[in-house]
């Protein structure tokens, strides 16, 4: 007896129907929806601000209006402290390079500087600088070496012959190397951005007819003050005072050959208590005699630990007693 035909063709097309619809909706799954774009390459990622901008950020809520100065130095700007002596005519003004990720308003040196030379005729201009190489950065823009990737020759799939024409070119061409990612932040030599800032601060000077006009640096400043004196030679400036002097990583020349190469008038101040200082300091003062540098003093300072106010007191009283004798 011959079986339906009818049921039996029901019956495949209730089987097989399911199994045609997941397959046109698994690619759907992969493909973007209508309307959306397909995901573009990853931005690059946005770098964060520097320490020194977010401390500057901190100084112009903490501090007087009156006191800031935003000078331009290229296309950045940065924070300046200004402060006016406290008399008619000021004998003339200290621009004040902080040391490395030192603040325009740091505890030592330069805030009792700034807020005391005033009350004795000197006006201040303290700005502020980058972030030096050595300044840690937020791991968020740290540049990543792309990770290698590892195949696993036994798992991996037999190339398609058409699509391995594509990739390897002609017979006997080279495939070309694929460009290594760009870094997210490239390291950046300071030393442009920090002679800016100087120069910045020199032109402000200017505008205020200082007609005395003072570079003083502390720690790694001193440095790039007295660099930027021996490279730029500027002609407003005729005196340089250096405050516990240190090179910075990786530069040169070294301050035995840098300072006392200097043809102005120059006050070194160093801390006496610390052999390595006390050692690199008779270098300068030796090298200084064999250039026959006049104008070259060194001055003695005792670290008082303990008593920062007296410290900074004694490093007020020195600073003044050089400058009042040029």
């Amino acid at each position: 007896m011959r079986r339906p035909v009818l049921p039996t063709l029901l019956t495949l097309c209730l089987i097989l129907t399911p199994l045609a619809w997941a397959e046109e909706q698994a690619p759907a799954a992969d493909k973007p929806a209508s309307g959306e774009a397909a995901p573009a390459e990853q931005a690059p990622r946005q770098a964060l601000e520097e320490r020194s901008q977010d401390s500057a950020a901190g100084l112009e809520r903490q501090l007087p209006k009156d006191e800031q100065q935003m000078l331009q130095a290229g296309e950045e700007k940065f924070l300046a402290l200004w402060k006016p002596a406290n008399v008619p005519e000021a004998k003339g003004l200290v621009i004040l390079v902080p040391g490395a990720d030192e603040s325009a308003d740091w505890p030592q040196a330069i805030k009792p500087l700034r807020l005391k030379l005033p009350d004795v005729e000197w006006s201040t201009l303290s700005i502020s600088l980058p972030d030096s190489k050595a300044a840690p950065l937020p791991e968020a823009v740290l540049p990543r070496a792309p990770e290698p990737v590892t195949v696993d020759a036994a798992k991996e799939p037999a190339a398609d012959p058409a699509s391995a024409g594509a990739t390897t070119g002609a017979p006997g061409e080279t495939p070309a190397a694929s460009e290594p990612a760009t870094p997210a932040v490239p390291p950046v030599d300071p030393a442009e951005r920090i002679f800016a800032r100087i120069q910045a601060g020199i032109a402000f000077a200017e505008q205020q007819d200082a007609k005395n006009i003072v570079l003083l640096g502390h720690g790694d400043g001193a440095y790039w003050a007295a660099l930027y004196l021996k490279e730029r030679k500027p002609e407003a400036i005729k005196q340089l005072v250096a405050v516990a002097p240190q090179l910075p990583p990786g530069q040169t020349p070294p301050l035995e050959e840098l300072i006392p190469g200097l043809k102005l008038a120059t006050g070194d101040f160093f801390y006496k208590d610390l052999a390595a200082d006390r050692g690199n300091a008779v270098r300068r003062k030796q090298a200084s005699k064999r250039l026959g540098h006049d104008g070259y003093t060194q001055i003695a300072l005792k670290a008082l630990p303990g008593n920062l106010d007296a410290e900074q007191e004694q490093l007020f009283r020195r600073v003044r007693g050089w400058l009042d004798k040029q």
